[in-house]
């Protein structure tokens, strides 16, 4: 990492302040969490081109920028989005929780009647009420020497989400997580921290979306800990659609045990800077794990992926598939690393990245990388680069369908291989409305912003 420690010092009275207002301030552990955490940011710095696992990415954007922390004072309610939360419900959820720069709005959510031994609340809230819980596992599982926007985050955890699924419950309809970023002028960060333990042998799925209003700028930093027993079954969607002017930084750190079963699935669709960070680590023998994501990107836009799946246990299986799909200027990056320890005997690991190129000057920097240290293991990794198949154009326009529409035909179908993996829902169908309201715009202008 970085050794600089000027920018993030420049922090220093925003976290003192912080602190003498945070909920769960009385806390000894959550107090010393947050500043050990914050010792780490300054001390690593902001990651630089010469970190390897930001070697494509520059976060000077970011880092050059003086944003002040959205304090839950700064969640109000304001015209425009009253009007803009009824498009983004999505169907046939269960809860849906809002927040407004990383703070519960609680008048703006809905709450279905609390099932047996299933929680869902703010994790502010939480933190009162639960706290022997929360200290179990909040900030047990993430690497913050590694990643300094998450021990950033960590530094900052007050507000976001808490659900727990206790042994034995399957929650039928999606739980779903709306994140609102305001765009101000000055810029405002947020640092939304969730935390979702899913017991053995119980099921769920579980939505976090994340989009931005106004015209200003925006730093949505967000950590999502998933801690999965033996046996527990979750779908995990992670759907971005910030505007230009927004900055959005994700880590999802998930901790499986046995025979646990585990499903990513991420749709990037836009933003000034993107960084999805997807870290499973399959702890417990017999368990499997998909990671499925699309991204899709065009003016100049950066949209920059980094998974990173630890084989810990034997007999234990993983996929990755993403597809990219770029126009304009814009630039993707696929970082698939997986890691095979020594324990991890009988492991059957596959990753795959694609992606599409619709101008001259989109980018894709795509690296797919595998550290095997067992010697009984099945892994296999690759990635491609090409252009719309214009042999398959042709055959199209031939039988009498015209360009745009037979453009529009198999984008769709390209991306329709992430959508094909998602169990058909409300979730899967909320996704597909998304990707074809984007394709469409793109087929019907390769090379122009799509309105969102």
């Amino acid at each position: 990492m970085s050794t600089a420690i000027e920018t993030p010092q420049k922090y220093l009275a925003s976290f003192s302040e912080f602190e003498k207002t945070a909920a769960g301030r009385e806390l000894g552990w959550l107090r010393e969490l947050r500043r050990e955490a914050f010792a780490r940011f300054c001390k690593n710095g902001f990651p630089t081109a010469h970190d390897e696992d930001w070697r494509f990415t520059d976060v000077s954007a970011i880092s050059n920028t003086e944003f002040r922390l959205a304090r839950p004072a700064d969640s109000h309610v304001g015209a425009e989005l009253n009007v803009s939360l009824h498009a983004w419900r999505i169907q046939g959820a269960g809860s849906q929780l809002v927040f407004v720069n990383g703070h519960y709005a609680p008048e703006m959510s809905i709450l279905q009647d609390a099932a047996r031994r299933v929680t869902v609340s703010g994790l502010a809230k939480a933190i009162g009420k639960d706290a022997s819980l929360i200290e179990k596992h909040l900030g047990r599982y993430l690497n913050q020497d590694r990643d300094s926007f998450g021990a950033m985050n960590t530094a900052f955890a007050e507000d976001g989400a808490f659900i727990h699924i206790e042994r034995g419950v399957v929650v039928e309809a999606p739980i779903c997580l709306l994140f609102v970023s305001t765009r101000e002028t000055p810029a405002v960060m947020s640092h939304p921290r969730n935390l979702i333990l899913v017991d053995e042998d119980s099921q769920a799925t579980v939505v976090e979306e994340y989009v931005s209003v106004g015209n200003g700028s925006a730093f949505c930093n967000s950590v999502t800990e998933v801690v999965a027993g033996d046996n527990a079954v979750l779908a995990h969607y992670r759907i971005e659609r910030e505007q230009e002017g927004t900055h959005n930084i994700s880590t999802l750190r998930i901790q499986q045990g046995r025979s646990a079963n585990i499903s990513s699935h991420s749709l990037l669709l836009g933003g000034a800077l993107v960084r999805n960070n997807v870290h499973p680590v399959l702890a417990g023998e017999g368990g499997e794990c998909l990671l499925n994501g699309l991204f899709l990107g065009s003016a100049e836009e950066h949209l920059d992926n980094y998974m990173l799946v630890e084989h810990a246990s034997a007999h234990c299986g993983s996929r990755q598939f993403y597809n990219g799909i770029l126009d304009g200027r814009a630039h993707g990056v696929f970082h698939g690393r997986i890691i095979v320890h020594k324990d991890a005997q009988k492991t059957d690991a596959k990753q795959t990245n694609r992606n599409l190129l619709l101008s001259d000057d989109a980018q894709i920097d795509t690296k797919p990388q595998l550290e095997i240290f067992a010697d009984d293991v099945k892994c296999t990794h690759g990635a491609t680069i090409g252009q719309i198949d214009e042999e398959a154009l042709f055959y199209l326009r031939s039988r009498g369908i015209e360009e745009t529409l037979a453009r529009n035909l198999l984008l769709l179908a390209f991306a329709g291989e992430c959508t094909a993996r998602m169990k058909e829902g409300p979730a899967r169908t909320h996704v597909e409305s998304l990707i074809d309201q984007y394709v469409s715009r793109l087929a019907n202008a390769v090379g122009a912003l799509p309105v969102r």
